[in-house]
């Protein structure tokens, strides 16, 4: 047995020019973005997360599934090996909602780290690969992007182009978690 039939993603299927590449991020959906830091932090003994609210206000270019984006959602990043980002929806569509209405919580995707997100689309959909969801400039100087690939019929799950932007926001305050 080879591939997905034993569980293990061929190498060969992951699309240029992520192909090779080290998994650089570990996406995971979660119900309450408060509550999985404390659960997460609690498992990895790590806690100096970093929270982004990506929306229309701070992502200036968003699109799903080929129409502008309008989706918004709460993430929070720790570690860098692979460096873990849980996902909150606030508001779809977006591939967040059509996964969680699939599949439920938990692994959502993973990531890799390319210098140019949107050469990385042109590379990965030139092979035939369909593009979900993207977005670009959400960095201080209107940089960083992201772009995620529909891999889950040769990977197993969604995979993710991340240009990461040379200067970040500054981070937002964890929201309290809902009772």
């Amino acid at each position: 047995m080879s591939g997905l039939s034993a569980g293990i993603p061929d190498p060969a299927v992951l699309p240029a020019p992520l192909a090779g590449l080290p998994v650089a991020q570990v996406g995971i959906l979660v119900p309450d973005l408060a509550a999985g830091v404390a659960t997460w932090s609690a498992l990895l003994g790590a806690n100096d997360w970093l929270i982004y609210t990506y929306a229309p206000d701070t992502v200036p270019h968003l699109a799903y599934r080929g129409k502008p984006g309008t989706f918004r959602m709460r993430v929070a990043l720790v570690g860098n090996a692979p460096q873990i980002e849980l996902i909150e929806s606030l508001e779809g569509p977006s591939i967040y909602t059509e996964w969680i209405s699939e599949h439920g919580y938990g692994l959502h995707h993973l990531g890799f780290r390319v210098p140019s997100a949107e050469a990385a689309i042109r590379e990965v959909t030139a092979r035939g690969v369909g593009l979900l969801q993207s977005g670009s400039g959400y960095g201080q100087d209107g940089d960083g992007g992201f772009a995620y690939f529909d891999t889950q019929g040769s990977v197993g799950l969604i995979v993710e182009a991340i240009e990461v932007p040379r200067r970040r926001r500054p981070s937002e305050p964890l929201p309290r978690e809902r009772r």
